[in-house]
């Protein structure tokens, strides 16, 4: 509701300057802000209306804005699908979702051959491109094109009465564990998110953002998407990642706020030290923000002395964002999250729910206008998360005496050997410290004797041995922590915002290990 508010608002006031860039072609506000306008206007004569379930299924590329806009304006309920997904898994999720409506981009549209007859609710296929391609009849009969789709729209749309409390979007988690869940968030959570994110950061019309950070994720949404528009910055759009092309963007459009996730600073490392004339390419970058997981100590020192710039880290989750950042006006604290944001009270408990100590360990629980309204068709699951209005997010963490928060890990993620805690990012902290290891990742396997014990998985660049890596370990970590055993991988596995899927590892770990060997 606001979000839309806010654009038109920005169109009228700066209707020339450019909204985003995507392959060196710029569309200023006031185009960005007609498209969004006839594409509502279109979908509304095509037969859609205020809370109809429509899926975005593309990677970032002005089809995604233009349409996510556009969705909002009309009153749908946007379901944001990763593309890298396969057809089953879109399945599950557009099934789960009662979706009416795919927006989605023309290579993509194959995924849906195999699937489309098992898809009945679904009316219409809009896709990007100038041709409908080649497929069966069942799936043709129901495609449009999206430039139709903008064409048959008018700039005479009836805006929709929206409440901030409607829902406009519904996240589905990456499915972790289990099936994926999908996050309501409402038009208020949304705005909060964009506000929030953008005030707090000092984001400006000046600014040129890197919009690699896949759309689909919440963080992008504050960040590097409707954050910076909120405050008439340009979008330099990138549909996927490349660190090359992040360099060669960011050198040619004079780009001044990076956001990414760890991974994309470690690729993004690697890739100036191979060519070091790449450093000086993030010149004019004035803030680099970094969520999505925790990043290692080891890659952000190293980051920040290569570039010359600093990388403020912050947290959030589907169901509530952001929750913490670093401030930008002093130096933001190594291996912090920061402080929470305006809005958002935090507090850190036991598992009886009572507040630990300042400096003591325990779950994050999150309160304010950016948490969720719950999980579509799941009450129980809902009940487990909000209790009393209180998000348990399932993180552990310690707070300092000034209020800034840290990440241990992850409860589940929590590895008990012999009776004792270990967190996984402590000894992940510690073997990105040597300088062979390119990257690294930790988790618990089940051991007859320990109950469990730890298992490092390491990508390296060189030639290092697994005895030479747990003797590193040894001279930081007591004995319990140190891991069993170490394995070497080309890369570790990663889902679509580079965060590493653990439970890969933990499977791998229990075949490779033979699950119970005898610690010597």
């Amino acid at each position: 509701m606001k979000l839309n508010e806010e654009l038109s608002r920005i169109a009228k006031e700066y209707p020339d300057k450019a909204a985003f860039i995507y392959h060196n072609e710029e569309t200023s506000y006031r185009e960005f802000e007609s498209q969004v306008e006839r594409f509502a206007s279109g979908l509304k004569k095509l037969g859609y209306q205020k809370g109809d379930h429509i899926a975005l299924i593309s990677w970032n590329s002005p089809l995604y804005v233009v349409a996510f806009y556009g969705l909002l304006r009309m009153g749908a309920v946007i379901i944001p699908v990763k593309p890298i997904l396969t057809a089953n898994e879109i399945k599950y999720i557009l099934k789960d979702g009662n979706v009416k409506a795919v927006i989605t981009a023309n290579e993509i549209l194959g995924s849906f051959a195999e699937i489309a007859e098992q898809l009945l609710a679904v009316n219409h296929y809009i896709i990007s491109g100038t041709d409908i391609p080649l497929v069966d009849d069942h799936l043709s009969s129901k495609v449009k094109l999206f430039s139709q789709v903008i064409e048959e729209g008018s700039l005479e749309f009836e805006a929709t009465y929206l409440d901030e409390e409607d829902t406009s979007l519904i996240l589905y988690t990456s499915g972790t564990t289990g099936k994926p869940k999908g996050t309501m968030l409402s038009y208020q959570n949304l705005y909060v998110n964009a506000r929030s994110t953008a005030d707090y950061l000092a984001f400006n019309r000046y600014d040129r953002v890197i919009s690699v950070l896949p759309m689909v994720h919440v963080f992008s949404i504050g960040a590097s998407f409707c954050g910076p528009l909120l405050k008439g910055a340009t979008l330099l759009i990138m549909d996927k990642f490349s660190p090359t092309e992040v360099f060669h963007i960011a050198k040619e459009h004079q780009a001044t706020i990076f956001a990414g996730v760890p991974t994309m600073y470690n690729y993004l490392l690697q890739t100036a030290k191979k060519h070091p004339a790449y450093q000086d390419n993030f010149s004019r970058i004035r803030l680099c923000l970094s969520g999505g997981a925790a990043i290692p100590l080891a890659i952000l020192n190293e980051f920040e002395s290569t570039f010359h710039v600093t990388i403020t880290e912050g947290y959030g989750l589907s169901e509530v964002a952001p929750v913490a950042y670093n401030p930008v006006d002093c130096p933001p604290k190594p291996g912090s999250i920061g402080k929470s944001v305006p809005q958002i009270e935090c507090k850190v408990v036991d598992p009886a729910g009572k507040e630990v100590m300042t400096g003591e360990v325990g779950e994050l629980i999150v309160k304010g206008p950016a948490v969720m309204k719950g999980y579509y068709q799941l009450p129980e699951e809902t009940a487990k998360a909000l209790q009393d209005g209180w998000l348990h997010t399932g993180d552990l963490v310690r707070m300092d005496e000034n209020g800034y928060y840290y990440i241990m890990d992850r409860i589940k993620d929590v590895i008990i050997v012999g009776g004792y805690n270990v967190f996984p990012r402590e000894v992940e902290e510690v073997l990105n410290e040597h300088p062979q290891v390119v990257e690294a990742a930790v988790v618990g396997v089940p051991h007859e004797e320990k109950g469990e014990v730890t298992m490092g998985f390491v990508a390296v660049n060189g030639v290092v041995t697994e005895e030479t890596l747990i003797d590193f370990c040894k001279k930081s970590l007591a004995k319990f922590k140190v891991p069993d055993r170490i394995e070497f991988l080309d890369e570790l596995p990663k889902n679509a915002t580079g965060k590493v899927i653990k439970k890969d590892l933990v499977a791998m770990g229990m075949e490779r290990r033979g699950s119970v060997e005898k610690v010597v």
